[in-house]
């Protein structure tokens, strides 16, 4: 788990938890929020340039994908700011301090772009659940359920991209099958 390269400034709170705590959570906080960022540029890319049969289906999956991560960065960002520290949202920083690789700038297929988008998706799961059990030890249950919140839903996004994957992958093998049941 990455945590980003900006000083902690921490501003006074009533909130009962160690400035310790705090600082950790925010540092936490802000690397997901980099992240965040990150995959929602990189969705909308996506939602930008996918071609193909399923064009339609898919510009609007990947729209709906990216408006539901805005929603996130501003859950994590407030939780930020809640907890005294300063959230760090730029697109500079989230480039910075994102724990995803560049997108791939030369591909069209929808296909393609569904498996750039589940190879992204993947991390930033692993990421969420992480932060669960890190914040859950740090005693700080209201972060822990926030990133729960989160991880169920990418994961039922992870499915969604996942899905559109293993049905061409089904269908394919299902159509392999039927070649040699023929000879």
């Amino acid at each position: 788990m990455t945590t980003n390269n900006h000083k902690q400034h921490l501003y006074p709170t009533r909130i009962d938890m160690s400035a310790a705590t705090r600082s950790q959570v925010v540092g936490l906080l802000n690397a997901t929020l980099a992240t965040t960022l990150d995959l929602k540029t990189q969705v909308k890319q996506a939602h930008w340039n996918v071609k193909g049969m399923d064009f339609y289906q898919l510009h609007l999956l990947f729209d709906e994908m990216a408006t539901e991560l805005e929603e996130y960065i501003d859950l994590v960002a407030e939780r930020v700011t809640a907890l005294g520290g300063l959230a760090v949202g730029t697109a500079r920083a989230a480039a910075a301090d994102s724990i995803l690789p560049e997108f791939p700038f030369d591909i069209l297929d929808g296909k393609e772009y569904v498996t750039a988008l589940a190879d992204r998706y993947a991390p930033y799961a692993q990421h969420l659940r992480v932060a669960i059990d890190k914040t859950d030890e740090l005693g700080d249950a209201d972060t822990a359920d926030l990133y729960t919140e989160i991880s169920r839903a990418i994961d039922k996004r992870l499915w969604f991209l996942e899905a559109h994957l293993q049905g061409s992958a089904t269908t394919a093998t299902a159509a392999a099958r039927e070649k040699v049941a023929v000879k």
